[in-house]
């Protein structure tokens, strides 16, 4: 698996740069070296965004073109990490509302459908269904978030991004990237408090008393699962050690949940790599760049 670059401790950003000025000077190897790099944690920023993997496969891709074709813009003003998850933010903030947010709106919806839904006359069995449900349920209450702040929690609460760091991504202040991670935070624990008996025990609404419905709604396919399948490890495995700075008053219990959701495993890197550069665009690209660096050197 490939280096967090999340890790703020460890994050290796001289390689980076290695990889970028070879990149450029047209090594199609360190290229691909680059792009493998960090596709895992793109990918499952925007399948944690959109909630859909084909969509966030397809996401992924325009942005990692996007990348590519900016790469020799990037300058060392920031480092390249900061720079190229701005770019994912900003792309996964400006693109047209995905069907899944069209269909988890806000709370009071999310909390009139899972109370309509009838429970099972018999409880579940089945401790991989009951965990895909679990976190399809969950994931879905992100999208219940507006789009700032929840980039903003996929960031700050579940891969533990620093404040800092989360801020300049983000580009705004420290100060205000606190208090959107607060106020996001804030929102999905009153919401889980007061519905979702995996919180409190008092709330009904039970995952393996709901599996039945969610299959019968088409939400979930005990054939096909979406989010219990093809996972690379939990978030928790990924993540630094926890900061604790902006937990408060919120309970362990509720951040466990999130951090407990799967790294899911994009399409390999080489097969994406290859399908990126399958239509020519991209090789000329970095082909033209070559060329003009040579005739540069010898103009000279």
């Amino acid at each position: 698996m490939t280096e967090n670059p999340f890790n703020y401790k460890n994050y290796d950003d001289e390689t980076d740069l290695n990889l970028v000025a070879e990149s450029l000077n047209g090594s199609k190897k360190s290229l691909e070296v680059l792009v493998s790099r960090h596709q895992p944690f793109i990918y499952n920023i925007v399948w944690k965004m959109v909630l859909n993997p084909q969509n966030a496969e397809d996401i992924s891709q325009d942005i990692l073109i996007k990348v590519i074709t900016k790469l020799s813009q990037f300058q060392n003003k920031s480092t390249f990490r900061t720079w190229l998850y701005r770019i994912v933010v900003n792309h996964v903030l400006n693109i047209k509302k995905q069907f899944r947010e069209l269909e988890f709106t806000d709370f009071n919806t999310v909390a009139s459908v899972l109370d309509s839904l009838p429970d099972n006359d018999e409880p579940e069995k089945s401790e991989k269904l009951n965990e895909e449900i679990k976190i399809s349920c969950t994931a879905g209450m992100l999208l219940c978030l507006n789009r700032n702040q929840r980039i903003t929690f996929i960031l700050g609460a579940i891969f533990n991004i620093e404040s800092k760091l989360g801020a300049e991504i983000l580009e705004i202040s420290t100060v205000n990237f606190r208090k959107r991670l607060s106020r996001a935070r804030k929102d999905l624990h009153s919401f889980m408090n007061d519905n979702c008996g995996l919180i409190n025990k008092n709330n009904s609404c039970r995952c393996p008393k709901k599996t039945k419905a969610f299959i019968e709604n088409g939400w979930t396919d005990p054939t096909n699962l979406k989010f219990n399948t093809n996972l690379l490890r939990n978030v928790y495995q990924s993540i630094p050690k926890r900061n604790n700075e902006l937990l408060g008053l919120y309970e362990e219990k509720y951040q466990i949940l999130f951090e407990n959701h799967p790294l899911q495993k994009p399409l390999e890197g080489s097969y994406v790599f290859n399908k990126i550069f399958g239509d020519g665009k991209i090789d000329d690209i970095f082909k033209l760049s070559k060329i003009k660096k040579s005739k540069n050197r010898t103009d000279r």
